[in-house]
């Protein structure tokens, strides 16, 4: 008996040492600064999950080469452990388990989506293990109280705040009568919290405050009112269907509005189905390539564009670009911790402010970046083809907003 407890206390010690030795070596191996990510590369996220991992690894390969990452008086580079949650949010949860338990990292990078952000969070608060998530908008990832995570994006509750901010400022910063229709899901409904807070904070008047049906294909009663009671602006949130919904049936009922502020819209999209009964619809995004911000690794949104046009075969979407801005946080925290130490260097992320070609970069107590508005497009057209024009916020637009809209009559 004391044999056998001998061996397996033995056998632990080995286990522990090796443990203790694997933890030590993820987190730093060699001149290697580790960081795991758990992204969806199967599974219904799969297109954005691999818009997710080249925007990190093309900030990867470009801060590597640019010096790596200076810590202690000794020169670093990132490397990535990659893991397929299959876009799953289960799946998100034991991977975060496995990055941090069996392969020791101590700095993690998010997945794509806020449902599977919300998976992984638990996990690595837990662990008190910081994350850099660049893919999670929902607005209660910020209300749990965690401490060790930091989200590049701006919360799904910003998405319209700028387009309010907007009509008050065309309004001679006067308040404003505000019409909104929204889809029940858990992101509109943040969406519209927003909305609500920046009605509250100018002074403004919700007019009409109206739920989408589930199906998303008729607002005809929400348009009524509108053309009733001549609000200053109309905000739309039910994903790319209500979208379509709102311009189709207000170009039938020829319905006019100063202002029409939506979700999940482009000018591609809207253009294709509507053509020129889309203009001067704004769309909410969280980046766009003509923004003015820049940066020294990437130089501003054109450069980065074009680049990653080069590097991958196609166009950056934004959750490419957000997700390598994620790496410049990184960077920027183990510079000013000047430290590997994960506490020291989660403490650098809560002070981290910073511009990058993304946007401005500032987190709150609850992580969530607070420097960086949303971007409003408004749909232009020439002719047949219509584009994306940045119009918001104004300081960094690349076009000026065409408000109010003409009316029907004028077009």
């Amino acid at each position: 008996m004391k044999i056998k407890n001998f061996i397996i206390t033995f056998v632990s010690a080995i286990a522990l040492l090796l443990s203790t030795t694997t933890i030590s070596l993820a987190k730093v191996v060699g001149d290697k600064i580790i960081l795991g990510a758990a992204v969806s590369l199967t599974g219904k996220y799969s297109t954005n999950g691999e818009h997710t991992k080249n925007g990190y690894n093309f900030a990867v390969d470009r801060i590597n080469s640019m010096g790596g990452i200076k810590v202690g008086g000794k020169t670093y580079k990132f490397d990535i452990i990659y893991y397929d949650d299959e876009s799953n949010s289960g799946r998100a949860a034991q991977l975060a388990e496995r990055l941090i338990k069996q392969d020791g990292v101590q700095y993690m990078l998010g997945p794509y989506s806020s449902g599977l952000t919300k998976a992984i969070a638990p996990v690595t608060e837990e662990n008190k293990i910081p994350m850099v998530e660049a893919n999670g908008a929902s607005r209660s990832l910020f209300t749990k109280g965690y401490k060790y995570l930091f989200a590049v994006l701006s919360a799904a509750n910003q998405y319209l705040e700028v387009a309010i901010d907007l009509a008050v400022e065309k309004n001679g910063g006067k308040p404003i009568k505000i019409a909104m229709a929204f889809e029940q899901d858990a992101f509109s409904q943040d969406v519209r919290i927003g909305v609500v807070d920046a009605a509250k904070r100018t002074g403004s008047k919700i007019t009409i405050d109206d739920k989408l049906p589930k199906e998303l294909n008729d607002m005809a009663a929400t348009l009524a009112k509108v053309k009733a009671t001549k609000p200053d602006v109309l905000v739309v949130s039910g994903h790319s269907k209500g979208a379509l919904t709102a311009i189709r049936q207000i170009a039938e009922m020829k319905v006019d509005v100063k202002m029409l502020a939506m979700t999940h819209c482009d000018a591609s999209k809207l253009a294709k189905q509507h053509g020129k009964n889309s203009e001067y619809a704004l769309c909410a995004a969280q980046w766009h390539k003509t923004l003015s911000y820049k940066d020294k690794f990437f130089g501003d949104g054109i450069k980065y564009d074009k680049e990653f046009k080069a590097e991958f075969g196609y166009a950056p979407p934004y959750q490419a670009a957000e997700s390598s801005a994620a790496l410049l946080v990184w960077k920027d925290a183990f510079e000013r911790a000047n430290s590997l130490d994960k506490d020291k260097v989660r403490d650098a992320l809560s002070k981290t402010d910073m511009q990058t070609f993304y946007g401005n970069i500032k987190f709150s107590p609850a992580g969530q970046n607070i420097a960086k508005p949303m971007v409003l497009f408004q749909v232009r057209c020439e002719g047949d083809k219509c584009e994306n024009k940045v119009v918001a916020p104004t300081k960094w637009a690349a076009a000026e907003l065409v408000h109010p809209i003409p009316k029907w009559s004028d077009r």
